[in-house]
């Protein structure tokens, strides 16, 4: 592969965090790896687009802001909206040329979505528009509690009927929460109702312990990469 895309369930689900493990580890794995942004919201009046930021420091690139994040808004909004409200109109043609751009200089370039897959990017063009367009498989990241397995199945299912690839499912514990029953036996059903491979279960770190998943994120890496 030469470029995925990271999506989600919904938002606040980890997806950053997600990549930024896995930027992490392949970079660690010798890999030149670049991620891009294409829009973020919620960036204040200053626009500083803290996830695009956090996706720099971890690859380490040295590319300009305007290309790993091409698109920036104050207010926490979806793009659609807050294009709308501050008068900018989003391009989706400079975030595909700005992507191919990137396909033939890096060995990989990972695209990180803005809430779900059915986001609206710009008026009636949703992220799952996007992904189709930058004709790139995408991996879920999912919450591991009550009421994911919906959440995921539709977020597979969507994307299916789109002949979009989905290369498989995280499950990430973006919070401390109680291994119920629901918990425990989420992983499989999604595994199997989703016909998909799940490739990772990050458990709930606290900041200070956040090292200790390096190793599970090179082994999804090396997944990625195999």
């Amino acid at each position: 592969m030469k470029g995925i895309f990271i999506t989600g369930t919904d938002t606040g689900v980890g997806k950053t965090f997600v990549a930024e493990g896995i930027l992490r580890a392949l970079k660690d794995m010798g890999y030149d790896v670049c991620p891009m942004k294409p829009v973020e919201t919620g960036c204040g009046g200053r626009l500083i687009p803290h996830d695009a930021m956090r996706l720099i420091q971890a690859s380490g690139v040295k590319e300009p802001l305007d290309v790993i994040n091409p698109y920036r808004f104050r207010l926490p909004v979806a793009p659609a909206v807050a294009s709308e409200i501050e008068g900018v109109r989003i391009d989706r043609r400079r975030i595909l040329s700005i992507y191919r751009e990137l396909l033939n200089r890096y060995d990989l370039t990972l695209v990180e979505g803005a809430g779900g897959i059915m986001v609206p990017v710009y008026r009636d063009y949703l992220f799952l528009d996007l992904i189709k367009d930058l004709d790139a498989p995408v991996i879920i990241v999912t919450r591991p509690g009550l009421g994911t397995i919906n959440h995921t199945l539709m977020t597979i299912e969507v994307a299916r009927t789109r002949s979009i690839k989905v290369y498989g499912v995280i499950i990430n514990y973006s919070e401390d929460i109680k291994r119920d029953t629901a918990v425990k036996t989420n992983p499989e059903v999604i595994r199997r109702l989703g016909r998909t491979r799940l490739i990772g279960v990050i458990p709930y770190i606290k900041d200070d312990r956040r090292t200790s998943l390096k190793r599970l994120f090179s082994s999804i890496a090396r997944i990625l990469m195999d």
